[in-house]
Formats: C-alpha cells, structure tokens, sequence
C-alpha cells in the first residue's frame, strides 16, 4: 500500500478499544461463515462427490478427481488476493470483504444446487468445478483483507491476540461445517447421497446474511483512514509491492506451505481416508474433526498472546518443528482404528500444529 508503517501512526484514542474488538469480532464472525463454506465442500470432495458427480469413475479415480476440484481453488486463490488486495488498498478494506462474503455465500449455495451426473452427465462437473474457482477466488481475497481489520484495528501490545482471532475463524469454520454435516449424516445412505449433502449448502446463505449484516457495521481501519487523511494512498499497489519487496512476498508464501499442507491433510485427506481406507463410520470422521477444530479454536488466541510476549518467530519455528517431527505418528494414531485415539491424533495435529503456526500468519503478514 505504501511505506507507512503501524507503528508510526499516532495513538488511538481508548475509545479506540472498543473499535478495535468490534473489528475482531467482525472479522471473526464474517471468516467463520466463508471458511464454513470451504470446508463443507472440502468435506462433501471427500465423502460425498466421488458418487455424486464422478460417479462414471472407479471409486479411487473418482476421488483422486473430486480432490483435483478441491485443489483449483488454490490455483486461483493468489490471483483472488491479488485483485482485492489492489482495491482494497485504492477503496478500503470494507467494500472488498462485502463483495467476497457475497461471493462465497452465493457459490457455495449454486453447489448445493447442480444436479447429479446422471440427470445433466459432464454438465455437473463444470459447474461443481465453476463454483469451486468462485470460492477460491473470493477466499483469496477474504482472508487478507479480514486479517488486516483486526491487525489495523488492534492495540500495538496486542497484534498477535487481535491477528489470531480471524484466523480462529478457520477452526470455528471446521466446527460449523463438521456439526452441520454431521447431522446430515445421520440420515440414511440414499437420504445422504440424494438431498441431504445438499443442506450445508444451501444453509450458507442464511450465514451470509448474518454475516453481512455484521460486517457492515464495522468502520475502515485507523490505519486506512490516516493513510487517506495524508493522501498516501498508492496509484498502483501490486507494482509498487512486487517492486519493492518481491523477496518478501517470495518468503512469506513459502512460510505458509507446512501450516497449510499440514491443514489439509488433516481436515481433508483424513475423512477419506478415516472412511474409506479405515473402514470407521463417516459420522466418526466428522465427529474427530469437530472434536480437533474446537481445540484449534481454543488454542490460536492462546499462541497469539505467547507470541506477543516471545516473539512470532519464535513461537512459528516451534510449530513447525512439531508439524514435520508428528508426520508419521498421526498416521500411527489413525492406524489403531481406536475412536479415542483418532480424535487424539486430530487434537494434536490441529490444536498444536496447526494453531501454533497458523494463528500468527496474519500478524507476520500484516507487520512488514
């Protein structure tokens, strides 16, 4: 945006506080409702779309396919950025998080929507994949424009804390989608496959509605409103960024790739292969999910605030040291195909790992 940096802006006032925990709330709420959205079709990839839309396939193409779907949205998640990020830093963070809460609501709900391959054949592929690359691309933009509210917003002591509350809404996203599809779930296999998947869907623009109604209420940040007051806003964002800190971008994209290949592999690859390579009951893969999201949940204010008083980088090292050393006993846990120990297996890997790393990506980014 420009070379402003948060610490050089002057004090907020203390009324300023109550600002700054009306945006942490607002971001919390508006990104628990769009990672709800990613989820459940994260979910549905492994459990439900192999039969639904692939169903012409053999069961491991079918869900080699189905997971390729998964997969696009992170192709055009950086160009989703990229685009909101530019106007975000031309017209304010509000105007951008609308327009993607609106975005992802309205995807999510079309998915929930496609006929099956046996009523309209390839046709239900392309719009399955179509709606996909909406999400990703309205996540895209979601998550660093949410991150910045509450980093904007947030007391200099507290960034960590403040920055961890949106992406708390991640693990409160999993929770959401998990006890949502975990209801559906109890309905019969013909129930299931015909028009139960399609509730979590649909039930998406009721949470987009909350969610706007809250989003909306919540004002520009101090830091974007002092940027316009100085007239310092940049002509041409994503240039000056990629001309001045390209390595930086370079680093930071890279910071994620074990927090986020440890998320996935979790959340998504484990329900499949907890179903369909262990034989367990679907409903006893969702309910380990649920159970390890809530202590994701629980656990990123909690990294956030260490890292307040330690340092990110010293807490962030920490968990990805814990990431790559807890690989192959996650997969040992699993393998006991005991209840008890399957949803220890999610906790650690998830209220650990994830929640270590993951809670202080926003703060990272948003500081330099």
């Amino acid at each position: 945006m420009t070379n402003l940096s948060l610490d050089r802006l002057p004090p907020r006032s203390v009324r300023g506080n109550s600002g700054s925990i009306r945006a942490a709330a607002s971001s919390f709420i508006g990104t628990t409702v769009e990672w709800y959205d990613y989820f459940i079709y994260g979910t549905a990839a492994a459990l439900v779309f192999p039969r639904v839309f692939f169903s012409d396939l053999s069961s491991h193409l079918a869900l080699m396919v189905s997971m390729a779907t998964f997969a696009a949205a992170f192709v055009v998640r950086p160009i989703g950025a990229v685009v909101f990020g530019h106007f975000g830093d031309r017209l304010g963070r509000k105007r951008m998080l609308i327009i993607t809460l609106f975005g992802m609501g309205v995807s999510t709900a079309a998915i929930g929507a496609i006929p099956p391959q046996g009523q309209i054949g390839m046709w239900a592929a392309v719009l399955l994949i179509f709606c996909r690359v909406i999400q990703g691309f309205a996540v895209g933009g979601e998550w660093g424009g949410a991150v910045l509210m509450s980093v904007e917003h947030a007391p200099s002591g507290k960034r960590g804390l403040y920055g961890s509350t949106t992406q708390s809404a991640v693990p409160a996203g999993i929770v959401l989608s998990g006890g949502v599809f975990g209801l559906v779930s109890q309905l019969s296999d013909d129930q299931f496959y015909s028009w139960g998947w399609r509730v979590p869907f649909l039930v998406s623009l009721v949470l987009m509605a909350i969610g706007l109604y809250i989003r909306l209420a919540v004002e520009e940040p101090h830091v974007f409103r002092e940027i316009e007051r100085r007239d310092a806003i940049a002509e041409r964002p994503v240039v000056e960024l990629l001309r001045h800190d390209l390595r930086k971008v370079i680093l930071l994209a890279v910071l994620q790739i074990a927090s986020n290949v440890g998320l996935f592999l979790i959340t998504v690859y484990s329900l499949s292969y907890i179903a369909d390579t262990l034989h367990m009951p679907r409903s006893m893969a969702t309910t380990a999910l649920i159970a390890g999201a809530a202590v994701d949940l629980v656990m990123q204010p909690v990294f956030g605030a260490l890292s307040d008083r330690f340092g990110r980088l010293k807490i962030y090292g920490a968990g990805v040291v814990f990431l790559a050393a807890y690989a192959f006993p996650y997969f040992l846990l699993l393998d006991t195909c005991n209840e008890g120990l399957v949803i220890l297996a999610l906790a650690l890997g998830l209220g650990l790992g994830h929640a270590s790393t993951a809670s202080l990506h926003g703060v990272i980014y948003a500081e330099q």
